[in-house]
């Protein structure tokens, strides 16, 4: 499995990024970020990545140099010695009162001014939007990675029919999921640029605990374990007759996919199943509405609209908290660009992937709602993940 970008595929990113620089007058970008480093440099490893509105970038690696060597194709990959040498190469390539980006969006406070004083004879603006904006468009290279965890996570949903059994706890079954999703290459970790949101493989839920609310800046939440990781699976035995929700992302070479069934063992109410076939409805309808071109807010406005028609819009997205979103990029992250929210500006453009999830939420009874992930085309939304629409009756 290559996992690797390749010198072209690195420069090709460079390239994007530094045009932007241009048309917003930056000099240099100084990124640090782990995604945004693995990103542009294709190397994980702690360091600071330099790159000039022209000319090569250069990749200081604090830890570890021969790994970050071994990984990424760039050219110039030196030891970080400290931040006078990050000053000197910067000195090197650009003038003092030079404009550059830095990740405003992510970088803690008190290191965001540690920066601004190392750098004090330059100006730091904010750089995260324009990072976000070139990272939703994906390449041939980062989609076959993404089919690659699709593929994974259609195993990881194949296997949820055979081991579902009755009095399994939430917990066990989420563990079960995991480990099938780990034997096949699924890296752990789920990354999320967020500040203080984070998730661990996905939300695997029963019953009335599909419905608990937390912090998680989503549609569902759950228990969780205990107050210091309040949501997830929980301790909760799976009964019959109530929904099973798997919310599962499966991350293959650094890029993931987010994929949403609802598993029952035997038949869940009458309102659950009516509102389950509302969202299989609402996924199709935007499928076949969505391409490049479309507004993101279009989109949701519309899948809105619907709820509100079936007299659902109540439940729609989550009760008593709702979000105000229907889909969200994916990528090295699972809160990439386009959003499909609410107000949501944006135009979809040709190779943007996200995943629609329409869900409906009933406190004390459970969630249903289905999730795909998709990539935007000329004239269409291709579905990356695969699994039958149906209620996953067991």
């Amino acid at each position: 499995m290559e996992s690797y970008a390749s010198a072209e595929e690195l420069q090709q990113r460079i390239d994007k990024l530094q045009a932007a620089m241009q048309q917003n007058s930056l000099a240099g970008a100084l990124i640090i970020q782990r995604a945004d480093l693995f990103y542009f440099s294709g190397t994980g490893q702690n360091g600071h990545l330099f790159v000039p509105a022209s000319g090569e970038p250069t990749l200081l690696v604090k830890k570890t140099l021969s790994r970050a060597r071994s990984e990424s194709a760039l050219k110039k990959i030196i030891a970080y010695n400290g931040t006078e040498q990050l000053k000197e190469v910067v000195a090197s390539q650009i003038p003092e009162q030079s404009v550059i980006g830095v990740e405003a969006d992510v970088l803690p406070a008190a290191l965001y001014l540690r920066y601004k004083k190392i750098f004090a004879g330059y100006h730091l603006i904010d750089l995260s939007g324009i990072i976000r904006e070139i990272r939703a468009v994906k390449s041939a290279y980062e989609i076959n990675l993404m089919r690659q965890a699709a593929a994974v996570g259609k195993l990881v949903f194949d296997y949820a029919r055979e081991i579902i059994k009755p009095g399994m706890s939430e917990v066990e079954l989420a563990g079960q999921l995991e480990l099938q999703a780990r034997r096949h290459g699924h890296q752990g970790a789920v990354r999320m640029r967020g500040f203080n949101q984070e998730l661990y493989f996905g939300h695997v839920l029963s019953g009335s605990n599909a419905a608990a609310a937390s912090f998680f800046d989503g549609p569902t939440g759950g228990s969780g374990l205990n107050p210091s990781y309040p949501q997830g699976a929980g301790t909760k035995k799976i009964g019959n007759n109530e929904p099973i929700l798997v919310d599962f992302v499966t991350v293959i070479g650094g890029y993931m996919v987010d994929q949403t069934r609802i598993f029952c063992l035997g038949s869940p109410a009458t309102k659950l199943q009516e509102a389950y076939a509302l969202a299989v409805e609402i996924k199709k309808t935007l499928t076949e509405k969505g391409k490049a071109g479309v507004c993101g807010s279009a989109l949701y406005d519309l899948a809105f609209a619907m709820a509100e028609q079936a007299g659902l819009d109540q439940h729609f997205m989550g009760c008593p908290d709702p979000v105000s979103f229907v889909g969200h990029g994916v990528g090295i992250e699972l809160d990439e660009l386009p959003v499909i929210a609410r107000g949501f500006q944006i135009e979809l453009q040709k190779g943007m992937v996200f995943a629609l999830e329409p869900k409906f939420i009933f406190p004390g009874a459970g969630t249903v709602g289905i999730e795909d992930t998709f990539v935007v085309g000329a004239d269409n939304l291709e579905q990356l993940t695969d699994c039958s629409d149906h209620l996953q009756i067991l």
